[in-house]
């Protein structure tokens, strides 16, 4: 029985996989890179640092962090965000316009109907004005509440799979599959921390190191598996070698590509 709902569960990933529209950027190596979201990127040492050095390994050169950026609110929605300030990159202190812009929504905008409706209306707007300043965009797939939080429910992440796909395809951009990784590291290792253990929503360093090795691959499309970077030998090999596992497998399945 274990095995056989194992199996539905991945296979309703892939079914959402089979519905995405688009499973790459032009740009698969962006130096130039803008996030924007709340406490899920900011903790454990902020997410963009993360996936930083996991680039400039791949990639065997140093990015100018003046260009490489994350704009944070603690407890924000999409619509907290005024998306020109940021966008104007010379009030974040870059030299150049930003060529990729990652968007992050809040952990409460797929709750209800209602605020998965104006998440889509904010979200369509800032996409469009990213857009317009000639950056490409990427929705980042946030991950659902465990216990001990109180709102903790097991539907959330379906909540969340349809509403960041469905704006991703209205508006033909990529999205990284973060909220899905979690759920596959938890089914094969249920054991595994990846979120604070005293609140169920923020992520845990290892859920920060996931969610970075996802978002590295779907940028890149090149597999975590050859990266060596484990935040200074702050997290062990066997953590490492089965958080890249989980990445490279969810975003193979979920983009529909062999990395």
């Amino acid at each position: 029985m274990k095995i056989a709902l194992i199996l539905i569960l991945i296979y309703s990933n892939s079914i959402f996989a089979s519905n995405v529209s688009v499973n790459e950027l032009k740009n698969k190596s962006p130096e130039r890179v803008l996030y924007i979201g709340n406490s899920y990127l900011y903790y454990n040492d902020s997410l963009h640092n993360h996936v930083r050095r996991m680039l400039e390994e791949s990639y065997g050169r140093e990015f100018d962090k003046g260009n490489y950026k994350s704009v944070t609110i603690s407890g924000s929605r999409t619509s907290h965000h005024n998306i020109d300030y940021p966008l104007n990159h010379v009030n974040l202190g870059a030299e150049k316009p930003f060529e990729l812009v990652i968007l992050q929504g809040g952990s409460g905008e797929s709750n209800t109907l209602e605020e998965r409706k104006i998440f889509a209306q904010e979200t369509d707007i800032m996409i469009e004005k990213i857009h317009n300043k000639g950056a490409e965009v990427a929705l980042y797939m946030i991950h659902a509440y465990v216990e001990p939080h109180e709102d903790t429910n097991p539907n959330m992440i379906k909540d969340i799979k349809k509403m960041y796909i469905d704006v991703a395809n209205k508006n033909k951009i990529l999205v990284m599959p973060v909220g899905i990784a979690f759920e596959n590291a938890y089914m094969e290792k249920p054991k595994i921390q990846l979120h604070k253990h005293y609140d169920g929503t923020h992520p845990s360093l290892l859920g920060t190191y996931l969610a970075s090795a996802v978002v590295f691959s779907s940028i890149t499309h090149m597999s975590p598996k050859n990266i060596k970077y484990n935040y200074f030998d702050a997290i062990d090999d066997s953590d490492i070698e089965f958080l890249q596992k989980i990445a490279h497998e969810t975003v193979e399945d979920f983009f529909g590509i062999d990395l």
